[in-house]
């Protein structure tokens, strides 16, 4: 198949998660892709705008949540990308609840949470990514499989361009679909 050159943007896909942050005494969450692992130390990054709302309370507390939502709470979700905390109280959309390690709001209503301290900041053109210690991390009993959250249970939000997805199916296994562990003997095959 040809290829095509696209514009120079990343489009994704990327996993919908909810940053929280406690802003003015109240909880606040920003809908974002920017986020993920950096080394295979227990940190995650978060990036934000620096004009959002969140980020003013990550700076002041030091502290923020990643909370993947299930996909059925797209509405939520994207409602919380929509508007900015600065005009609209979003304290109570979600059920918060916190850990006495730090200052930021998980969300019950979340499959899977991480609660973060800020161990670094950076500043990306008019973003601020923070790198973020996890000191803390939830899941739904009912989404875990071997004491680890299974992607299928929990359900997260895929974005990719201008669009929202869900997961379907299992597909392989970390470090064992390439040698042939999930699909039988022989070299790794893509299924067709």
């Amino acid at each position: 198949m040809a290829k095509k050159k696209i514009a120079n943007i990343p489009f994704g896909p990327y996993i919908a998660v909810l940053a929280g942050a406690t802003v003015a005494g109240k909880p606040n969450y920003a809908t974002l892709g920017a986020y993920g692992v950096v080394s295979q130390q227990p940190v995650l990054y978060i990036s934000l705008k620096n004009t959002h709302h969140t980020t003013a309370g990550v700076i002041e507390n030091g502290f923020f949540s990643v909370n993947i939502p299930a996909a059925a709470a797209i509405a939520k979700t994207d409602y919380c990308g929509i508007v900015s905390g600065r005009e609209t109280d979003k304290s109570g959309l979600f059920e918060a609840f916190y850990d006495e390690a730090g200052n930021a709001p998980l969300i019950k209503e979340c499959p899977v949470n991480y609660l973060c301290k800020v161990i670094r900041t950076i500043p990306i053109f008019d973003f601020t990514m923070f790198l973020g210690e996890i000191v803390a991390a939830y899941a739904d009993e009912d989404c875990l499989d071997g004491g680890q959250p299974d992607a299928l249970k929990v359900s997260p939000t895929v974005m990719m361009a201008a669009g929202y997805f869900d997961l379907k199916d299992r597909i392989g296994s970390v470090f064992k679909a390439g040698r042939g562990a999930d699909a039988g003997s022989g070299p790794p095959q893509d299924n067709p």
